[in-house]
């Protein structure tokens, strides 16, 4: 009876095995069908739309209303596509809700036979690169549906999220913006050094952390808050304002700003300032997505209105 005790599951083991059965259950259910889970169509400042993956094309320059130069950069899609969403339990019973998007069709013989599944199942063709996006229970997206340009309204911020340029092992003063040493007396053969990097006896080592020669660059960076100037519907080009990390025709992850436009929105509709939830001259945004059904409807080229002001007349 003894050894019939000890081999015998207690019973909170039991009640994690329900748990653990239960939990994957939902998952694999809300897996299968997620639009069972959708309770909007419409864009609210609660919700949190997927990203796209494009590619840099490259930089350029535009003209304005007011004849002002806005140097833009040149972002691609190369067919688009959602392989899966996913929706995962987490131990605290929250739930994590994510699209997955695949870019750049690839050859099949140069995929592995597990992708080549996971693409077959999706009905899309083999990518080059797969990401996922958060995204809350109420912005999931079909599998296989492709995704367009307009997914961006001109007018709205976007942060680009993409690998720098890798600049391999520089010193202090390229680094860390150092001063460098004095450039005339004084100082022999030592211009750009870093300078004294220990302590004293005490604590007789230097500090982890410490700004020092290394390599620079080639590091995941996100910029923030960069404004849509343009959306050409036939090419699948997103034309945004400023620099974008990463070297020409590397893939690049796009999603709305966190900051100039959730947090924003969240905090304008909270004071009941809901002209101002969205930026000036965005009206709605493509809820769930931007898909290719909606470029028909639309012109080939949508650009952002102008400032009201000429930067031009001086101001008084």
């Amino acid at each position: 009876m003894l050894r019939r005790w000890v081999l015998a599951p207690r019973p909170w083991q039991l009640l994690s095995q329900c748990r653990q059965f239960s939990t994957t259950r939902i998952a694999w259910a809300r897996t299968v069908n997620p639009s069972s889970s959708v309770t909007s169509t419409k864009w609210t400042p609660d919700s949190i739309r997927t990203g796209l993956i494009a590619r840099k094309r490259g930089m350029t320059a535009i003209w304005d209303d007011h004849g002002a130069r806005v140097p833009v950069t040149v972002l691609q899609l190369e067919n688009c596509q959602v392989t899966k969403n996913i929706v995962h339990v987490r131990p605290d019973r929250t739930e994590y809700h994510a699209v997955q998007l695949g870019a750049s069709d690839r050859p099949k013989k140069t995929t592995t036979h597990q992708m080549r599944g996971h693409f077959r199942k999706a009905h899309v063709k083999p990518k080059y690169i797969v990401k996922e996006f958060p995204i809350t229970p109420d912005a999931h997206v079909p599998v296989g549906t492709t995704l367009s340009a307009i997914h961006f309204v001109p007018g709205q911020f976007v942060d680009v999220i993409a690998n720098s340029i890798g600049k391999g092992f520089q010193g202090t003063m390229k680094r860390w913006n150092f001063k460098g040493l004095r450039a005339s007396h004084g100082v022999s053969v030592s211009h750009r050094s870093a300078g004294a990097t220990g302590q004293h006896q005490d604590p007789g080592r230097v500090w982890p952390g410490k700004k020092m020669a290394g390599r620079l660059g080639g590091e995941r960076i996100t910029v923030q808050n960069l404004p849509v100037v343009r959306v050409d519907t036939t090419l699948d080009l997103i034309f945004v304002k400023g620099a974008v990390p990463g070297v020409d025709d590397a893939h690049v992850l796009v999603r709305d700003a966190k900051k100039k436009m959730l947090c924003l929105a969240n905090a304008n509709q909270a004071k009941g300032l809901y002209e101002s939830v969205l930026p000036k001259g965005v009206d709605d945004l493509p809820f769930p997505a931007g898909t290719k059904e909606m470029v028909q409807s639309l012109p080939p080229v949508i650009e952002a209105p102008s400032k009201r002001s000429s930067p031009f007349i001086p101001r008084e």
